[in-house]
């Protein structure tokens, strides 16, 4: 029997001039210890769909047809009052942000004891020890210690565990967990679906899981559904949709999947609009401003040299220097990165990846070893106007498109600023007439410059970005986690658009990630950190087939099969 019934949910979103509909129709069922798989590109309707299980649909948000029953009992009519007590102690939630979804001035112990207090006939200290067992459970180490931290003294990581132990603190009978592992690399992500996994084997939970992972998806999921702008197009068994589909939709979104198996020169465009998959424009600048010839020296060897780069953090001050404690994240890191060459560098949550870039940067400055850039040594760089220089030829696209982008700023400001901040034409008509240029080039077009940037999804968002880091022309970029919080369509555009440019621009990049097949099809070498150290470094091809270090053999093993994938789809890339 099952134990969430969804059936002919409509989710609606009323406007002065219209009524948008989120989801359609939408006839889902989940029995006790099972897990369903919601998938789909952003905008799908999959959380809306989620959200209105839970009675978090955001105003104007309502349900518009359909019913939703727990065990039974039907619950999306219910007040209020006795919503918010089903909400937590019957139904646990796993947010997609961490951070946003944790309160940033309260101790996790004070977060996790107060909903167990709320749920649960405990006292105070088993609410207490209750906290550190959840925390030990999700993998974080002494959680007797960082149970009394703070949400910001956590990792991305190390925050989605913590949420996840809040969902579970009341032992809920369903689990809705949206993207519970877009922020986690391969090894928490091993961790996280096992403990899934876990939880409705031994307690018999049904969990709602939403995700754009197709990895996930066939990792642990009994039926998955797929939806395609609010309207659910596929539903089934996870075994037969994956390895059979049906629908040409379902197919599309198979066939991006990065493969970690085999390389491939491009990503299949997912772009089905009435029964077609649209193939992937190509884009061709050679006759525009990007193409133009750049005053950038040409250099015999490596672009950057990154030499036994030591850097160390001070987490206790005192006094007395030899009373001082601090964290080393970085040990003795040393690499090249040859002209219109990817590096890859990987690791988990901590490893030093980001450290390494912003050490490269000149946003942090290390306690040892030397970085050169083009020639110019960068370890220390002082002088206003080489600074400059050397920063007009590195960019860096961020994590988050949408924090890294001036809210307040129109799109053409934004991408306009480093332009006129290195004084890369005259005027500002001819700025703009750049910035057009660059829209049209990263397929936003150049309307898209009147716009803000909450105007846009997260992948035209992270396009606004690239548009931005090459307004400057630059020769090297640094590419920090770029298609992580992407779904697997978007994530096949943006990975197409910045091989493009590479090859048009002969750039030279550094690409930083936690997902091994994104980087076994964007890298030429590839080098491995944890705790700080490169372990081991080599040809991506090489890497892959024949690891080395012991640490590298378990990264590539807890990479999500691709064996109930239809091979038929696979077969397009």
């Amino acid at each position: 029997m099952s134990i969430l019934d969804i059936r002919g949910l409509s989710v609606e979103f009323p406007s002065r001039k219209d009524v948008f509909v989120a989801a359609r129709d939408v006839n889902l069922s989940i029995e006790k210890g099972k897990i369903l798989g919601v998938v789909g590109e952003s905008g799908a309707g999959k959380s809306t769909v989620g959200n209105a299980v839970i009675g978090l649909l955001e105003a104007p948000g309502r349900i518009g047809t359909g019913e939703i029953h727990l065990d039974g009992q039907r619950i999306d009519n219910l007040p209020a009052k006795p919503m918010r007590a089903l909400r937590g102690k019957r139904i646990g939630m796993i947010f997609q942000d961490p951070l946003t979804s944790l309160d940033p001035l309260q101790t996790v112990e004070f977060q996790l004891v107060e909903t167990i207090l709320e749920h649960l006939p405990v006292t105070k200290q088993e609410a207490q020890q209750r906290a550190i067992d959840l925390l030990d459970q999700v993998g974080i180490p002494n959680p007797s210690e960082r149970v009394k931290q703070y949400p910001h003294q956590f990792s991305g990581g190390m925050r989605q565990r913590v949420v996840i132990a809040l969902a579970l603190c009341a032992e809920p009978e369903v689990v809705i967990a949206d993207e519970p592992t877009t922020a986690l690399d391969v090894s928490i992500q091993a961790q996280i679906l096992e403990l899934m996994k876990k939880l409705c084997t031994e307690k018999n939970v049904a969990m709602l899981v939403i995700t754009h992972d197709m990895g996930v998806i066939a990792d642990i999921t009994d039926h998955v559904a797929v939806m395609y702008r609010g309207d659910l197009v596929e539903y089934g068994e996870t075994a037969q949709v994956l390895g059979a589909p049906r629908h040409e939709y379902t197919k599309s979104l198979i066939a991006a999947v990065p493969r970690p198996d085999v390389k491939v020169e491009r990503f299949p465009q997912v772009d089905y609009i009435e029964g077609s998959a649209k193939p992937f424009k190509q884009i061709d600048i050679s006759t525009h401003w990007l193409g133009k010839a750049r005053d950038y020296k040409a250099v015999d060897g490596p672009l950057l040299s990154v030499k036994d780069i030591d850097m160390r953090f001070l987490t206790k001050n005192a006094w007395i220097a030899k009373n001082r404690q601090y964290f080393q994240a970085l040990k003795k890191v040393s690499f090249d990165i040859m002209p219109g060459e990817t590096y890859g560098l990987v690791g988990e949550s901590g490893s030093g990846k980001s450290t390494v870039a912003r050490v490269i940067t000149g946003l942090y400055d290390p306690s040892g070893g030397s970085v050169n850039f083009a020639g110019q040594e960068l370890t220390n760089l002082r002088d206003k106007k080489q600074v400059l220089a050397m920063r007009r030829q590195m960019q860096m696209i961020f994590q988050d498109p949408f924090s890294s982008l001036n809210s307040r700023m129109r799109v053409r400001d934004i991408v306009a600023e480093p332009i006129k901040f290195h004084k890369l034409a005259a005027t500002n008509a001819e700025a703009y007439g750049i910035v057009e240029d660059l829209l049209e080039h990263v397929g936003l077009g150049a309307a898209a410059g009147k716009k803000f940037p909450h105007e846009f999804s997260g992948g035209q968002r992270q396009r606004i970005s690239i548009a931005r880091a090459l307004a400057t022309r630059p020769r090297f970029l640094l590419c920090d986690e770029p298609t992580s919080a992407l779904d697997v369509s978007i994530q096949a555009q943006i990975l197409n658009l910045l091989k493009d440019l590479q090859e048009e621009l002969g750039l030279t990049m550094l690409f930083i990630s936690h997902d091994l097949a994104v980087i076994r099809q964007m890298c030429n070498r590839v080098g491995v950190m944890r705790y700080g150290e490169l372990l081991e470094q080599n040809e991506t091809d090489s890497l892959f087939e024949n690891p080395q270090h012991p640490y590298t053999k378990e990264l590539l093993s807890l990479m999500p099969s691709m064996e109930l994938l239809s091979t038929e789809a696979l077969a397009i890339a």
